[in-house]
């Protein structure tokens, strides 16, 4: 599919950025509430998933239309039928460049070979590396990115507030978080030794100083314990 012009309805986090590399290969609009679509043949919703619905029922048919929710399925673009979504797998900063799209993946869902094409074709703008999303398992893929991001977030701060506890800078996770990452994840430590009484005497300090965080660590640990079982 090449597209020849292009509108993104949204100028957020998201939808600055998408815009910003779709100007790169063709004329590109960047709108906001005022939908002046244009006559672009693709159009991109990059709103909140609340307004996904009403903005596309106040677009005209006619050109392709997307939305790029990863929790919304499909028929939140009614009525039109030239419809697809792509869910870039990434998270997004204010006031972030197209940069952040590099070697990000994305979820391409359509109820046809033609609007799944579409779809793999904005993925190419974008220079995203696209997978086919059925939309019936779209709120199983959500639930596995909001687990990636959020929760890498929610233990990032747990950690830093224990470290901090104990008096070492919090900052000193990252290149620990990041060996991690760029190790494919390996998990090394007291669980992969079965080092329980390590493990007990984190639950016992945790109960101590943050008694708080003693919840989200036996049910972490609980979690790859099942997992390393699993091997």
């Amino acid at each position: 599919m090449e597209f020849t012009s292009a509108c993104v309805v949204g100028a957020g986090r998201v939808g600055s950025a998408l815009a910003a590399r779709l100007s790169e290969s063709l004329p590109t609009r960047l709108t906001g509430h005022e939908l002046e679509t244009g006559d672009a043949d693709l159009v991109v919703l990059c709103v909140p998933d609340r307004a996904v619905s009403e903005v596309a029922a106040a677009i005209p048919t006619g050109p392709w239309l997307a939305h790029t929710s990863g929790a919304r399925t499909l028929d939140v673009l009614d009525p039109h039928v030239r419809r697809f979504s792509l869910h870039p797998l990434q998270t997004f900063v204010p006031n972030g460049g197209p940069e952040q799209l590099d070697g990000a993946w994305a979820a391409v869902s359509g109820e046809s070979d033609q609007a799944l094409h579409a779809g793999f074709g904005l993925a190419d703008l974008l220079r995203l590396k696209a997978f086919e999303l059925d939309d019936e398992d779209r709120a199983l893929y959500h639930a596995a990115a909001s687990i990636a991001q959020g929760f890498l977030v929610a233990v990032h701060w747990a950690a830093a507030e224990l470290l901090e506890q104990a008096g070492a800078p919090p900052a000193a996770l990252l290149p620990l978080m990041r060996r991690t990452m760029d190790n494919d994840f390996e998990l090394t430590g007291p669980l992969t030794r079965g080092d329980w009484e390590t493990i007990e005497r984190h639950l016992e300090v945790i109960r101590e100083r943050r008694p708080e965080l003693e919840p989200m660590y036996r049910a972490l640990t609980e979690t790859m314990t099942s997992a390393v079982a699993g091997r």
